[in-house]
């Protein structure tokens, strides 16, 4: 254990007390609770007998530069006193778990405050102190982790309190991932939500970067080069649940392949792969393409929407690499073709003109339109139709299951279709069906988008691809039910996700094929470890939250089947994930813990309805966004609600005002009860220290654990039932009170 020395904040000189007061507060330290990224547990003068609101957090920001693996954090936090007193407090931060702290600086309003690392034994005294006596079992989330704690006086009352901490840290690669936590979950203790919340990584590294993954927050990330990135998470008016994780991977081959796994014992086990190639391609390794871009110009067309077309078209044919191919189809009730083949990249002035001679007028035949841009594919390389409409097929044939069927026979394997559906008047299902059966995908523009941003954006993603025609082989362990499933083209500066399950721990060796333009190519990865027990814990729910839209996707598509939707209420219930069809798991009334209630929770679903999942309109657009969110999911889980709370690997809803894991059943499992802060409640967390974080939850929580369901309850607990070096701490604690209270001023 290390203590940091310096000078503590202060604005006017005190006597003893203040000394003494930070001494008491560091030795006896029975007055504190504490969450992940720093906090402050505030202490009434000695003649206030009410206990005080916790701080509020006026704004959080964080500044993190990594470089070769070493991570130096920066922190600043404003609290605020909302209280009419002047308040001492102890700030505690619980270090990130397997951290070594090479370096850590305290500053409060300026000045160096000194301060205490405390290793997890100490820190879990602490805890369970502040449990006892505030009756909130918050902080047993952090136990088994190191901490850091120091003394802050004063707090004037409605006034705030600048604090800034900074610490550094060796991160660890293993098999070229890096892995870094930032314990953000602590801001759970504000008294309200924070206003701001910035969180920047500056990450910079010798060896290229390939994957930037983060399994917790919707993250932004700006590549500045092929050993460098700028990454950001903002949010305002919140009040943050969850650590912020990053893991980024290292290597020098032209393609990264990395490997992450969880297993419980006696249970298959989940992976996730993340798979990304090198950054700026060079030329030979780009796959030449052909682009077709088949553009609706129907009466409805006219106007703002069609110029914002127009821009779309051009902006492609800006972004056309030399050995490209392509060729424009501008369709309403006949056909409008620009060139009778596919031409060269280089023929895009003229294409322009073309693009710009166009005017809006007529029906709208997308079934030929369709047909004749897939006579226009050759089989010598991949075939791009970017598909734009606005409206109902008009003209032609127009029932949208003939039309599928039709686009079936016509197309090949190497064609990707991408459709975007602009304004509410489209038929989702014929645009999902034909763009996610063949390598592609849909995409929608609502009223008041900008059609030419976001066809632009996409293309961006897909203008330079590196792989195509990909293929998993996996030799040595047996893994399965794999999403996304089939495996989409690799490009320039993207990063593939691939989860899957798999039965047995071990060693494995992966091999990835793509075609690069007429060669088929493979990258081999000899050596990747699926563990045997533990890992990552949010690997299962990202697993099961594409699995559920997968299943979703199948019966929108293809219409109900009995089977899909029980396995998408079981995996809902599980994993505690909302769908726009699975709003049962907050009904109260819904008994979904034992298999009959699932089973009638299930026949009851109106999921495969025809009403309730429409064709067309906003809530049919609102319906194909849900399910590709969820199929393409990186963080895993759908909306939110707060009758739900995800700890690692468990979901637990509320019943009855009691958090109950939703693997327990009631009519198969028999309960162990422990009474809340009793000498068995602590005891059991001292022998199983991972487990605090589900106990955290609050006094009232039912879980499982080894096969166990345990029941947690309120109840009275006396001083004679608490541990003698607790009670013995908070004697000295009055003791000392009363003494400083007769101290002169």
């Amino acid at each position: 254990m290390r203590t940091l020395t310096g000078t503590y904040a202060s604005t006017t000189p005190r006597p003893m007390r203040f000394v003494l007061a930070a001494c008491a507060i560091l030795f006896l330290a029975t007055a504190q609770t504490a969450h992940a990224d720093g906090f402050i547990i505030p202490e009434p003068p000695p003649h206030v007998v009410e206990a005080v609101p916790d701080l509020a957090v006026k704004y959080h920001h964080v500044q993190v530069t990594i470089g070769n693996q070493v991570a130096q954090t920066h922190i600043d936090q404003v609290f605020l006193n909302d209280s009419p007193y002047e308040l001492e407090g102890t700030y505690i931060f619980p270090l990130p778990e397997e951290a070594t702290i090479s370096d850590f600086a305290m500053f409060v309003d300026g000045e160096r405050l000194s301060g205490k690392m405390l290793d997890r034994d100490e820190a879990r005294r602490i805890y369970e102190s502040i449990v006892r006596r505030r009756r909130d079992p918050a902080l047993l989330e952090y136990v088994g982790r190191n901490a850091f704690q120091a003394s802050i006086y004063p707090i004037p009352a409605y006034g705030e309190k600048r604090v800034q901490l900074s610490y550094s840290q060796v991160l660890i690669a293993e098999k070229g991932l890096v892995h870094y936590v930032y314990p953000l979950s602590t801001e759970r203790f504000s008294s309200r939500p924070l206003e701001e919340v910035v969180i920047t990584v500056d990450l910079q590294s010798p060896v290229p970067i390939k994957a930037i993954y983060s399994p917790s927050h919707r993250i932004a990330v700006e590549r500045t080069g092929e050993r460098s990135a700028l990454i950001s998470f903002e949010a305002n008016d919140v009040r943050p649940d969850k650590d912020f994780e990053l893991y980024y991977s290292i290597s020098e081959d032209d393609v990264g392949l990395n490997l992450l796994s969880y297993k419980e014992r006696g249970e298959d086990g989940f992976f996730l792969l993340l798979i990304a190639p090198k950054m700026e391609a060079d030329e030979q390794t780009v796959v030449a393409k052909d682009v077709i871009f088949v553009l609706d110009t129907s009466g409805s067309m006219e106007g703002k929407k069609l110029r914002q077309a127009q821009d779309a078209l051009e902006f492609v044919l800006d972004h056309l690499h030399e050995e490209d191919r392509f060729n424009i189809i501008a369709f309403n009730t006949g056909l409008r073709v620009y060139a009778p083949r596919l031409r060269p990249a280089s023929d895009r002035k003229e294409a322009r003109r073309f693009v710009r001679s166009l005017s809006a007028g007529g029906g709208t035949n997308i079934h030929r339109a369709l047909l004749e841009a897939l006579t226009m594919a050759r089989d010598d390389r991949p075939q791009f139709i970017i598909f734009l409409t606005d409206g109902l097929p008009t003209a032609g044939v127009t029932d949208p299951t003939e039309i599928i069927a039709d686009v079936d026979l016509a197309i090949t394997e190497n064609v990707r279709l991408f459709s975007f559906g602009v304004g509410y008047d489209v038929n989702t299902i014929l645009l999902d069906t034909i763009s996610q059966e063949h390598r592609g995908a849909s995409a929608y523009v609502e009223p008041g988008q900008n059609i030419e941003e976001e066809v632009a954006a996409f293309y961006a993603k897909i203008s330079t691809p590196l792989l195509s025609d990909l293929r998993l082989q996996v030799d040595g362990v047996w893994m399965e039910d794999m999403y996304p499933y089939p495996l989409p083209d690799l490009f320039a500066g993207s990063q593939l996700l691939v989860v899957g399950r798999y039965r047995t721990a071990g060693r494995a060796r992966v091999r990835l094929e793509g075609m690069v333009n007429d060669e088929r190519r493979a990258f081999s990865f000899p050596s990747v470890h699926l563990i045997g027990q533990g890992g990552q814990d949010f690997i299962p729910r990202l697993w099961a939250t594409r699995k559920i839209g997968h299943l979703i996707k199948e019966i929108r598509l293809h219409g109900e089947n009995r089977e899909l939707v029980d396995e998408i209420v079981s995996l809902s219930v599980r994993y505690g994930i909302m769908t726009p069809y699975t709003s049962f798991l907050v009904d109260e009334r819904q008994d979904i813990l034992t298999d009959a209630g699932r089973k009638r929770v299930a026949a009851s679903s109106e999921l495969g309805a025809p009403m309730a999942m429409p064709a067309t309109g906003a809530k049919a657009v609102a319906d194909s966004q849900a399910q590709s969110n969820l199929a393409e999911s990186e963080r895993g889980g759908g909306d939110e609600a707060p009758e739900i709370k995800l700890v690692a690997n468990k979901a637990f809803i509320l019943r009855d005002d009691i958090w109950t894991d939703t693997t327990y059943d009631p009519e198969k499992m028999r309960v162990t009860h422990l009474q809340f802060g009793s000498p068995a409640y602590f005891r059991l967390l001292a022998e199983h220290p991972q487990w605090g974080k589900y106990f955290a939850l609050g006094e009232r929580v039912t879980l499982v654990l080894d096969g166990v369901a345990y029941q947690v309850g309120p109840g009275e607990t006396g001083s004679s039932s608490l541990p003698t070096p607790s009670a013995n701490a908070l004697n000295r604690w009055e003791q000392f009170w009363r003494w400083l209270r007769s101290m002169p001023r």
